[in-house]
């Protein structure tokens, strides 16, 4: 499928959609949608439409219907469907946090330590965190990469959180 360019209220009403499907498994009314990314209910349904001739979302009809997003709005997000994640221990202002899966770590700026950024996208949400949070992401499975930092940035839209780091370690093999 060719690259589609969503609005930025498009990414972050369907990102929305993806994470609340991915929690409940059942199709997700678009007022759910509108009181968590708080908007009006109506731009959610005129949004909706839109998504819909873009074939990211289908409408389920009935009392328990809803929207749910196709394998195309996986794709447009950029998100790699995971059956079985291994997990990377998150840590947030000291409290670990179970539910979130890590699915991608991008080191930025590795080349100036004084300012090493790392950008951590999670499966998902990350409406829970705010810049200046503390956050421990690690040791990942493979690595054993341990990063210790504080939050710098959240990009709602793209459930990524941008980490001013502290320390990174990784094991040397010997």
């Amino acid at each position: 499928m060719t690259s589609i360019e969503l609005t930025e209220s498009q990414k972050t009403i369907l990102q929305e959609l993806v994470d609340l499907y991915r929690d409940t498994e059942t199709a997700v009314k678009g007022e759910t949608i509108a009181e968590q990314i708080d908007r009006n209910p109506g731009t959610i349904r005129n949004q909706m439409q839109s998504l819909k001739a873009l074939q990211l979302v289908e409408g389920v009809p009935g009392p328990k219907g809803g929207y749910k997003p196709t394998a195309n709005a996986y794709n447009a997000l950029d998100i790699e469907e995971m059956d079985e994640a291994e997990p990377v221990p998150l840590g947030h202002n000291g409290n670990p946090i179970e539910e979130q899966v890590i699915q991608e770590i991008n080191l930025m700026s590795v080349h100036h330590p004084e300012k090493c950024r790392a950008e951590i996208r999670l499966q998902g949400s990350v409406r829970d965190f705010h810049e200046g949070d503390s956050i421990t992401v690690g040791p990942t499975p493979k690595s054993s990469l341990a990063i210790t930092g504080t939050i710098d940035g959240v990009v709602n839209a793209d459930n990524k959180l941008i980490i001013n780091t502290e320390t990174m370690e990784a094991p040397v093999d010997q």
